[in-house]
């Protein structure tokens, strides 16, 4: 099969550093490679693949110090239109940009949503594009979603096997990822604090939330417990999960997935996640972590992971959460795109009523609009 992964600009695939979609696309793309698949990678052209890579910008935008994405996406996007009919499927993991311009290639293309989709203005467009194929990265994050939206498939996310190696564990708790309060870094202290164990903070500070990090982490900080360590590398962070006693994950949202959480495991460090999001789809409670509901239940938790079998967790991982098992997946869903596709009709538009003022989207919200747009044909 020929096959274009359309991946995000903000890093190279695989990223250098933070960067969860880059990551995935990075390896569902050695995988399908290794099954024999031609594959070309729209990308960063520094990124590694083995792959065919056709190169959209110099470097990953964020550490190239470029924060807003659009044009260089719709520049991206444009290409890959241009270049359509070397493929026979279409994967995109570009969010949304991509619905008006792929609408025609919807028989074609499909998109993995790896964001969170509950937020008011997602719906609107989802309305009015029902008919572009969609992959969701676990059940939980479909919750908010109108229900005519066209789901392939959940697909949970996966990595090699080679990748993590499992470690020996040690005596601190370790926190990973980014500082934001929907991930709850201040309550990983807590968790540590009132555990009585040390605990290391391996995260990036997004400009974004670097107020709420002077604000609420920093103070934290000099607490005798508490270790930062800023943002790391690959091999920084394989050496942090198969150190640790267990990886906290105390979100405070609905976590599209958590990717962190079966990069533990590979570790066979057991995980202590908040019941938020996708956690109870990854975890086994008593198997690969632990899923709690209170700092009570969390620091019980901490006790009860100095007694859990790393081998054990890292089984799990084994069991569930692999690339070629994602691979497969993915393999399984753009066969079942591909089968319907003689019969494809676009979906008819959507129906668009303005009324007082507003534009009303049948099940979503309202968007307002102004005088001056209203008195126009």
């Amino acid at each position: 099969m020929r096959i274009a992964q359309i991946a995000p600009v903000a890093e190279a695939v695989p990223p250098r550093l933070y960067g969860g979609t880059e990551r995935i696309v990075s390896w569902l793309t050695e995988e399908l490679v290794a099954k024999g698949h031609d594959v070309t990678l729209f990308a960063s052209a520094d990124s590694r693949t083995s792959a065919r890579l056709i190169p959209s910008v110099p470097l990953g935008l964020r550490l190239a110090g470029i924060r807003d994405e659009t044009a260089t996406v719709l520049v991206l996007l444009n290409r890959v239109l241009r270049m359509e009919q070397e493929f026979d499927l279409i994967h995109l993991h570009t969010d949304l940009l991509q619905f008006p311009l792929f609408q025609r290639l919807a028989h074609k293309c499909v998109t993995t949503l790896h964001g969170r989709l509950d937020i008011p203005d997602r719906l609107a467009l989802h309305h009015a594009f029902p008919d572009m194929p969609l992959v969701s990265i676990s059940d939980s994050q479909r919750a908010p979603m109108p229900p005519h939206v066209d789901w392939l498939a959940t697909i949970h996310h996966g990595m090699p096997e080679r990748a993590i190696d499992l470690g020996a564990g040690g005596a601190a708790l370790v926190f990973l990822g980014r500082i934001s309060p929907e991930k709850r870094p201040d309550r990983a202290i807590e968790i540590a604090i009132a555990a009585g164990t040390r605990i290391r903070i391996a995260a990036k500070v997004d400009e974004a939330d670097r107020a709420y990090f002077h604000s609420t982490i920093e103070p934290l900080l000099s607490h005798p417990l508490v270790e930062f360590i800023g943002e790391v590398d690959e091999a920084q962070k394989r050496r942090l999960l198969g150190e640790a006693l267990a990886l906290v994950f105390p979100i405070d949202w609905p976590e599209p997935f958590g990717l962190v959480m079966i990069e533990a495991m590979a570790a066979g460090t057991p995980v202590i996640a908040w019941r938020n999001g996708s956690v109870p789809e990854v975890i086994q409670d008593g198997v690969n972590g632990f899923i709690v509901d209170s700092l009570g239940e969390a620091v019980a938790a901490v006790d009860a992971a100095r007694r859990m079998s790393r081998l054990a967790v890292r089984r799990a991982f084994d069991s569930r959460f692999t690339a070629g098992r994602m691979a497969d997946d993915y393999l399984l869903a753009y066969e079942r795109l591909l089968a319907r596709a003689d019969a494809y009709v676009p979906a008819a538009p959507l129906n668009v009523s303005r009324v007082g003022g507003v534009v009303a989207y049948p099940g979503a919200f309202a968007t307002g609009f102004s005088r001056d747009d209203e008195a126009r044909p």
